[in-house]
């Protein structure tokens, strides 16, 4: 069986003797990515999300990283290493987790650009542009949360191939004999698709196959475009 059988039919079985040899990784069940690299990157928002100014945060800068932390670590005692446990409450938590940091970066740049189009953001350029580099650096994580949150159902269901078809297309799998059978998609990967979306405003190497994917690396990239832009706009404008 080859990869593109195993997407027109059911997941292959993974007890059968030679189905490791000839399935990739991404393909086939496995055992679970570790959660930490994305563990650090939800910690790593909510460190800028505290740092941000004041007029950046919904409400009290610790509020939303206390709620978004609570919430963590539910998620983190229910699956404390490997993300393989497809439940449902704790689908519908991690899913609130990433709304709760969806809506943090979302007002954070809404009340950035309005700061800025409304002059009343201040005239000094270094802390505009930590400002404006801890937003942008908000946005990259949270998509990158986001994308990988949501291709093919999540990480668990990824780890048990609930759904074969793929929203974003890594060369991984375009081209196997190039790659490890043991590859699949991790965070990192997910965070590379972020951050390149980010910079060039398109894909680079990974192609989103579903509508969903590309509404959102399509949202991501306009974001990125009016943050940078109006940042250095008036940065520049400031150090004249």
């Amino acid at each position: 069986m080859t990869a593109s059988d195993s997407q027109h039919g059911d997941a292959p079985d993974s007890s059968t003797p030679d189905s490791d040899d000839q399935v990739p990784a991404w393909a086939r069940r496995t055992a679970g990515e570790s959660r930490w690299w994305a563990t650090a990157a939800m910690v790593g928002f909510l460190i800028l999300q505290f740092y941000l100014p004041a007029g950046f945060t919904a409400g009290p800068r610790w509020l939303v990283p206390a709620i978004a932390f609570a919430m963590l670590l539910i998620l983190v005692i229910a699956s404390p290493f490997r993300l393989d446990r497809e439940e449902t409450w704790l689908r519908r938590i991690g899913l609130l987790l990433m709304a709760l940091l969806g809506f943090a970066m979302i007002w954070s740049v809404i009340h950035l650009v309005r700061a800025l189009i409304d002059g009343r953001i201040s005239d000094n350029a270094a802390g505009l542009l930590a400002s404006g580099g801890g937003v942008w650096l908000s946005n990259v994580l949270v998509f990158a949360l986001w994308y990988w949150d949501f291709d093919r159902g999540g990480p668990a269901a990824r780890a048990h191939v609930s759904k074969p078809y793929p929203d974003f297309l890594f060369v991984q799998m375009q081209n196997q004999d190039l790659a490890d059978p043991n590859w699949e998609p991790q965070f990192p990967d997910y965070l590379y698709l972020s951050f390149t979306n980010a910079t060039a405003f398109s894909p680079t190497d990974v192609m989103p196959m579903s509508r969903w994917a590309k509404t959102l690396m399509m949202t991501q990239s306009a974001i990125s475009l009016v943050t940078v832009s109006l940042v250095i706009a008036r940065a520049v404008n400031v150090l004249k």
